[in-house]
């Protein structure tokens, strides 16, 4: 495995040729970067969204040549803080171009689970989400080893086949 941090890890998404899906199997992350943004959610008060541009950016660009980016969010129900926020925050993603979809824990057994966030590039590399000890994006953890990749690729397609589109899931 290799660590890919900052711009080598947004390269993985200028290079894949066709589809780039994301798994997020935990409530509540606390990474220094949202702490602010997050803050002012609980308080009520507006957010400019600005934080998020270098996200909705990569975005844009790498739908517009044509990438297809999904994103599946196992969470539990009722939906704590940060996921009433993401819930928000979703907003931006799905304008930007991303596909984005929700499993209710209680849905999936967790042995058809990861037990970590991942993404999956084209259907052969596979990045799982880490952080340093203080909750940081540490960057993401490679692998293209033919066995985790289809493992990965069967978890992703088990949750995206399960999940329900964003919009769905706030009129619920």
């Amino acid at each position: 495995m290799q660590l890919l941090r900052h711009e080598a890890f947004y390269d993985l998404f200028r290079s894949c040729k066709h589809s780039a899906y994301h798994l997020e199997v935990v409530d509540t992350y606390s990474t220094p970067e949202e702490s602010e943004p997050f803050r002012r959610f609980l308080a009520g008060e507006p957010d400019d969204f600005e934080w998020f541009n270098d996200w909705t950016n990569l975005v844009r660009e790498v739908t517009a040549s044509g990438t297809k980016m999904r994103r599946a969010r196992v969470v539990t129900e009722p939906n704590v803080d940060y996921t009433r926020w993401g819930l928000v925050v979703a907003h931006r993603n799905i304008e930007a171009g991303e596909d984005i979809r929700y499993l209710p824990r209680h849905l999936i057994d967790p042995s058809e689970l990861s037990a970590d966030d991942f993404w999956l590039f084209d259907d052969n590399l596979v990045s799982f989400t880490t952080f340093t000890p203080a909750g940081a994006a540490g960057g993401g953890a490679v692998t293209s080893d033919p066995a985790i990749v289809d493992y990965i690729s069967g978890v992703w397609n088990r949750v995206w086949d399960k999940a329900v589109p964003h919009a769905e899931y706030i009129r619920a």
